[in-house]
């Protein structure tokens, strides 16, 4: 009995749609892809898409690797949607591995960290500034990270340093402590770990290190020098969309990010996750050079469609006496830095201001300026002190009834979200509003929700005024319903509410508030500081 000959079928006679899958499932297994692309022009096409979709730029010791980018890329630089451009600085030394050496200067970075930056920016704006603008629709996004490979090496042992991931990529469901596995770096006693858990933490010094400001202390002799300086570097049209994420601990002057964002004269998007300063001083300092930023993305980038600034904290830091931090606990909003992210969102489609901003003042704002429109907003989500316990109930129906006042004068606006979240405690107040793409005159479907760890003690109470005000913007909107929706976070969900990360998470805000990869950063960093030392782990 003889066996059958198997029938063998060529690549080209399966369906378009099935060699698309199989070539994107090689893709997703690992090692290299590169071989791939020799095996026909169509595997190297989507290959090649693929392979130079994102580019990691690493500027360490030698900045002429970036001329080299420019000549690599130039047969695929239309390819490229991501940049991530990642600086990373000198290591450093603390007191507690080397007592005799000199402390790190508590100014700012030193002088060849900052050259190497500035030599950094030079050579890549001026390899970007010869890039194309992109077609209509098409995206090239600067993602800027600034580290030393030394900031996890001591008192910091749980930071990361990644690039930017869509949201399916950065999921991370069991977020309890056992889920993170305990590392080796995690028992270490000089610096405030012991087996696996932290014991004290970092003294003031060790903490500012991480959060010195950038070109704070040279190359410039000046202001004035280092103001002419930013001026002077290429403008980049390529550039559409500009990250400046969280994980940089290291602190931009506000004044020098209106520059840097002024060299894109085709940005469409800012995503901004500047920290707290440690110090009430020196917030108020810092809070004027926002307002001075805000007002300069008003006036010089006529373009922008999304802005997300999101202003990270540890509150854990803020309340540890020995580090002698002069900070408040709570933020206080400054309501000039509130007005010029009001007068910056006329032009936008998307905003988003998160601890940075006082939804409160953000809208006595918008009710002062009754000609303002927005024209063009489609979601605005803002945070607010007032959603905590124990707040007015007449300052918060106030604050909502602003809201939707301002909310008459956005005709396209289809999400607005006002929200509050610490430890233990959420709330948030959506309108969400869907638009309806069938005939002129249908009916579209409007919605309140109210969700959170305390809904039931202040829904009751706001009505019916509250109810009455968005009623008036549903129906403007063609909808003549609006339902109300309560979500009472359960006792064991506010249990797990640890920080602001998490309350975000048990919120599921519509809005982008903060970068997938930032939150599974600030939620996995929280749960690492407050794990308890297991010394079952440890092998004496």
């Amino acid at each position: 009995m003889t066996s059958a000959t198997p029938y063998i079928m060529s690549w080209q006679a399966l369906p378009r749609e099935i060699r698309i899958a199989i070539l994107e499932a090689l893709l997703q297994s690992e090692g290299s892809s590169a071989s791939f692309a020799t095996v026909s022009r169509e595997w190297q096409t989507i290959i090649e898409h693929h392979n130079f979709s994102r580019i990691k730029l690493t500027l360490g010791s030698r900045a002429s690797l970036l001329a080299d980018f420019g000549s690599m890329m130039h047969r695929n630089r239309a390819l490229i949607r991501y940049i991530w451009f990642c600086v990373e600085l000198e290591p450093y030394d603390c007191f507690e591995c080397e007592p005799h050496s000199p402390d790190p200067d508590p100014g700012g970075l030193s002088y060849e960290d900052n050259t190497r930056i500035v030599k950094g920016f030079e050579a890549l704006f001026s390899t970007l500034s010869t890039w194309e603008p992109r077609p209509c629709g098409e995206t090239l996004q600067l993602d800027i990270t600034v580290h030393s490979p030394s900031d996890s090496r001591h008192w910091h042992k749980y930071l990361t340093f990644e690039p930017d991931l869509p949201s399916e990529e950065c999921a991370f469901p069991l977020m309890e402590q056992k889920s993170i596995p305990i590392q080796p770096e995690y028992d270490d006693r000089k610096h405030g770990w012991r087996a696996g858990g932290r014991i004290w933490l970092p003294h003031r010094d060790a903490l500012e290190e991480t959060f010195n400001e950038i070109m704070d202390t040279g190359p410039f002799e000046n202001e004035a020098q280092d103001m002419e300086w930013w001026d002077g570097l290429p403008l980049v049209p390529a550039v559409t969309s500009v990250l400046l994420r969280q994980q940089t601990r290291r602190r931009w002057k506000p004044w020098a990010l209106a520059r840097l964002f002024s060299r894109f004269p085709n940005l469409q998007e800012i995503h901004y996750e500047p920290w707290r300063e440690w110090t009430d001083y020196l917030q108020g300092i810092t809070d004027r050079s926002f307002q001075g930023l805000f007002e300069a993305l008003a006036f010089n980038q006529p373009q922008l469609q999304r802005l997300v600034v999101f202003e990270n904290f540890a509150p854990d830091y803020m309340n540890y006496e020995d580090a002698k931090l002069d900070c408040s606990l709570s933020r206080t909003a400054n309501p000039n830095v509130s007005n010029a992210v009001c007068s910056a969102s006329l032009k936008l489609e998307q905003l988003s201001a998160s601890f940075i901003v006082e939804a409160s003042q953000f809208f006595d704002c918008t009710c002062k300026n009754t000609s303002w429109l927005w024209a063009n907003l489609t979601s605005v989500a803002l945070t607010t002190r007032l959603f905590v316990t124990g707040t007015s109930v007449t300052m918060i129906e106030k604050l909502l009834r602003q809201a939707a006042t301002t909310a008459l004068r956005m005709p396209k606006l289809e999400n607005m979200e006002i929200w509050n979240g610490e430890k233990r405690s959420a709330m948030l107040f959506r309108y969400q509003h869907r638009r309806c793409h069938s005939q002129p005159g249908t009916q579209r479907p409007a919605a309140i929700i109210w969700k959170g760890t305390w809904t039931r003690a202040i829904i009751s109470r706001l009505r019916p005024r509250v109810t009455d005000a968005w009623e008036a913007v549903a129906k403007q909107q063609n909808s003549w319903v609006l339902d109300i929706v309560e979500e009472l976070l359960s006792e064991s969900d506010a249990a797990k509410i640890k920080s602001h990360g998490d309350a975000i998470y048990y919120l599921n805000l519509s809005s982008s508030v903060v970068r997938p990869i930032s939150l599974r950063q600030i939620r996995m960093e929280q749960i690492i500081r407050d794990r308890v030392p297991n010394y079952r782990d440890i092998d004496y």
